[in-house]
């Protein structure tokens, strides 16, 4: 006999109802969405069971957890569930009653999972795009500072030696001063971090797209290696520091590397 077993997540409990194939119950209860509170629901409805759950978070720890244990586990679309939901009982809620009978029913709305090695590589780029998005909050925080009592800024990259120099001599108040060498601590830490999360990606062999760029002119120097750039931010404040127009909030220049000399 064919069992489906409809799994309605919340954050402490997964209530579960079971039916056969011809959409009749069989037993439904709560257990605790854990790896012990799956054990004992397994042991209780054996291995040879189809589990229906909605996509949302948590829902992927089931699905890996109930297949290691044998079941055939489907994560539902939550959107497209919603439409199907009145064929299955004739109510909007959605509920396990209704994922169980979803799962009789053979209309499951099933999204694609991946697995478990392609998440964990997805989760390592994802971590580092974080991490790159912490660090230039804090590269713009230290801007807007600087802007708002009047330090200049002439040069193109803030954080390197140059840009360095500029902020230890900066006149600014003893509590912006503080937070702002707090957030130069903090862009070290960030920086290790983001360094440790690309070594992993090429120990991994981790292949990922980009875009080459060529640059060329009477003035730039042949053979520059521009290596890989961290957003398409330093070709615009690139082009702003070319011609004069100022410091954009985003990106770091690479002019003088192409020139060969200050600009």
């Amino acid at each position: 006999m064919e069992v489906y077993v409809g799994l309605d997540l919340s954050r402490k409990r997964l209530d579960w109802q079971a039916v056969d194939e011809q959409r009749r119950r069989l037993g439904e209860g709560a257990i605790t969405p854990d790896r012990e509170g799956l054990a004992r629901l397994v042991l209780q409805l054996g291995s040879e069971v189809v589990g229906v759950i909605e996509s949302m978070n948590g829902a992927r720890f089931v699905h890996d957890q109930l297949e290691l244990a044998g079941w055939d586990v489907r994560i539902a679309n939550a959107e497209r569930v919603k439409g199907l939901a009145p064929l299955a009982c004739k109510t909007d809620k959605i509920d396990a009653r209704v994922l169980a009978e979803l799962g009789a029913l053979g209309l499951v709305p099933e999204i694609w999972l991946p697995d478990p090695r392609v998440r964990a590589e997805r989760e390592l780029a994802r971590f580092r795009m974080h991490l790159v998005k912490q660090r230039t909050m804090l590269k713009n925080r230290i801007h807007q500072t600087l802007i708002a009592y009047g330090v200049p800024c002439p040069v193109a990259d803030l954080f390197g030696v140059r840009g360095r120099r500029l902020l230890d001599g900066a006149e600014l108040p003893a509590a912006w001063r503080a937070s702002t060498e707090a957030s130069l601590r903090l862009l070290e830490q960030l920086q290790a971090e983001i360094d440790a999360c690309v070594g992993e990606l090429r120990r991994q062999n981790l292949e990922h797209p980009y875009v080459p760029l060529l640059v060329t002119g009477d003035r730039v120097r042949r053979g520059v290696d521009l290596g890989t750039r961290e957003t398409f931010a330093d070709l615009g404040q690139t082009l702003a520091h070319n011609f004069g127009v100022g410091t954009l909030s985003h990106g770091t220049s690479f002019l003088e590397e192409i020139l060969g000399h200050p600009a």
